[in-house]
């Protein structure tokens, strides 16, 4: 297996937010896909994976209904997309997905929890490149064949894929979404669920003291209602 599994593996096994933060997560997606691109899932290719992935997170379908209507209000403020980078204590690089309606409150957290645990925070390209940008999809195992399907599925960029418990994942370079997606539609194939994941190239082992140092600065991130993933090259524990 690549890194992509055990990237997958090990974010699954612990880092997994509260159900009501994933649930504020998917709201803010809504906003952002409702207004680049309409409020109808048929026409909006980005909407219409949001709405996968709701699904997938069991967030009621009255809710994703209100979500996209109010979305749709010229009144409901928009959230961009900022991505912050530094380092934790002990050499370990964090990068920080945000959608903000307030870009200077967002930055004046994030910048707070760095000071207060001992981190730094970079500039905008200083870890960055340590993360490879992937997206990744989730189809059902019946009636498909991994390794047909990976052959199948090369062309269209996939670089990886497994299946697991929750069904077959399927990882690839960032710019490869699109095309995936189409095709997979273009072949009925359900997508349960798709997103984007940034997989450190290289992690650090540290001291369970250590880790203790890392993980109190992550949980201040990732408590941060503007937050909306956390990525990082502090090797995860078993």
């Amino acid at each position: 297996m690549g890194r992509a599994f055990e990237f997958r593996k090990a974010r699954k096994m612990k880092r997994w937010s509260a159900m009501a933060k994933t649930f504020t997560r998917i709201g803010k997606d809504i906003v952002m896909a409702v207004k680049e691109g309409g409020p109808n899932p048929e026409t909006n290719s980005r909407l219409r994976a949001v709405v996968q992935n709701a699904k997938a997170a069991n967030m009621p379908k009255e809710n994703v209904e209100r979500a996209i209507k109010k979305a749709s209000d010229k009144d409901t403020a928009n959230y961009k997309e900022v991505l912050f980078e530094g380092y934790a204590p002990h050499g370990i690089a964090i990068l920080i997905e945000t959608a903000t309606d307030n870009n200077n409150r967002t930055v004046a957290n994030i910048r707070s929890y760095f000071n207060k645990c001992n981190g730094t925070l970079g500039t905008q390209g200083s870890v960055e490149f340590m993360f490879d940008h992937t997206c990744n999809f989730r189809i059902p195992t019946e009636g498909q064949n991994v390794e047909e399907l990976e052959l199948d599925m090369i062309d269209f960029g996939v670089e990886e894929i497994f299946a697991d418990e929750d069904g077959i994942l399927m990882y690839a370079p960032f710019e490869s979404y699109g095309a995936i997606q189409k095709e997979l539609e273009n072949r009925n194939i359900e997508i349960l669920s798709s997103g984007f994941d940034r997989i450190p190239q290289v992690t650090k082992k540290l001291t369970p003291e250590q880790i203790a140092d890392v993980e109190k600065l992550l949980e201040k991130i990732e408590e941060d209602d503007d937050v909306q993933n956390v990525y990082h090259t502090m090797e995860e524990e078993d």
